[in-house]
């Protein structure tokens, strides 16, 4: 099964690619877009027996057409270019609005997968809506998140603070030397994970850049999106295959 939505938000309406048949998963995208890289993405994941949904969360700033590039960001200089735009998007999606739409998301896939338990996965900025996705919902029992950024700030609506909320076995990859997850926030997270009394793996991948996961920009690396694509499968084989 392969097929687009439209999904009707309390904002709007959001574009949304579900392909496959098994347990559910729901795939938050990278600050790039909703795109052929996030499609290809999502049907690697359902070839291992999952149906997956990613949807455009950044509806409100326009279509998936509208708020993705045109060409691959493999050019240099081309990824940097055109984040300049991202931040008014961003902006867009605070905690309240975050959950708003992931009730509507996880409905949404639930109506189409087979049983009620679910996992989560996201990229880049799409990791911090996966760990406030986990922390929403008890039948969230997997939540992956790859070269995240913002995972544990010292903000009081950080995600990392929910995390006594969730139920969810957790696997973090996070890239090296990421200025959006420094030491200090990665030991925060790990820390606040232990806390709730999660299983949970917290490791940096070694040379891996932000966007390490993306081969449609120049950050793509092999080695660490390889891997990350190993842990996503066996915890998903640990929690929704049991």
């Amino acid at each position: 099964m392969v097929t687009h939505l439209e999904l009707q938000t309390p904002d709007g309406t959001a574009e949304a690619y579900l392909t496959g048949s098994g347990p559910g998963v729901l795939l938050y995208m990278d600050a790039i877009g909703l795109r052929p890289q996030i499609e290809q993405m999502a049907d690697r994941i359902a070839g291992w027996g999952y149906t997956v949904l990613a949807p455009n969360v950044f509806y409100r700033s326009g279509t998936a057409a509208e708020t993705s590039p045109t060409a691959p960001l493999t050019e240099p200089g081309a990824r940097e270019a055109f984040f300049k735009q991202v931040p008014s998007r961003l902006a867009q999606l605070p905690p309240d609005r975050v959950a708003s739409d992931a009730r509507v998301y996880l409905e949404t896939l639930r109506e189409h997968a087979d049983g009620n338990d679910v996992g989560v996965v996201g990229y880049c900025m799409g990791a911090r809506l996966a760990v406030r996705t986990a922390n929403l919902d008890p039948g969230v029992v997997a939540c992956a998140g790859f070269h995240g950024g913002g995972l544990a700030t010292e903000d009081a609506d950080s995600p990392h603070a929910g995390l006594p909320n969730a139920r969810a076995e957790f696997v973090f990859g996070h890239a090296d030397n990421d200025r959006g997850m420094q030491p200090d926030a990665i030991e925060r997270l790990g820390s606040a994970l232990e806390g709730a009394g999660l299983t949970a793996k917290n490791d940096v991948y070694p040379d891996a850049p932000h966007g390490y996961t993306m081969n449609d920009t120049a950050m793509y690396q092999e080695a660490g999106a390889e891997r990350s694509f190993h842990e996503l499968h066996d915890l998903l084989e640990r929690t929704l295959h049991r």
